[in-house]
């Protein structure tokens, strides 16, 4: 990765940022409540406070102008999302979907796909457990990406059913 590809996490609070943080960045994957943004490396991780307040969207709005991918993170153990349909398109950026704890016992990763097609009307989806470090190396190659069309290709190359591209506007 070049220094210019950077990513931010958002999402509700709870949702695995700062454990898919972590894990990403090779450290254990352990629950940490991020109080405000934490810089490391190629990541930005945000307080879930930042998505699921809309008073803070300016903060998600001035941080994205130092990153080149947003990462919508998804908790598959979570009926609802915090983020409203087509979040993704107000954000100059390139969007990534991230389902989280897709190795939960309670983890519904249908209904969260579906949850972030509605953010992200154009764009690539994984599936990840930060525990069992699944779905990490999708994320850093698709952050490595400078345009939704190398996503794309990215994409069809892995043939994985833990990556999808989605096209479809609300569908």
């Amino acid at each position: 990765m070049s220094k210019k590809e950077r990513g931010m996490l958002i999402g509700s609070i709870g949702a695995g940022k700062s454990t898919l943080a972590r894990a990403l960045l090779g450290y254990e994957a352990k629950a940490i409540k991020t109080q405000s943004l934490t810089y490391e490396d190629w990541l930005v991780d945000t307080p879930g406070e930042y998505t699921e307040n809309p008073m803070y969207y300016k903060n998600i709005m001035a941080t994205s102008l130092e990153v080149s991918h947003v990462l919508f993170i998804q908790d598959a153990t979570k009926k609802k999302t915090v983020f409203p349909p087509g979040f993704s398109t107000g954000l100059n950026k390139l969007p990534i979907g991230v389902v989280t704890k897709a190795d939960a016992d309670r983890a519904d990763i249908s209904r969260a796909i579906e949850k972030l097609k509605r953010v992200i009307p154009k764009g690539p989806i994984v599936i990840t457990s930060a525990q069992k470090r699944e779905g990490l190396d999708f994320i850093r190659d698709l952050v490595s990406c400078t345009s939704l069309k190398d996503m794309r290709n990215y994409v069809e190359k892995q043939k994985s059913e833990a990556l999808i591209f989605n096209e479809t506007l609300y569908k």
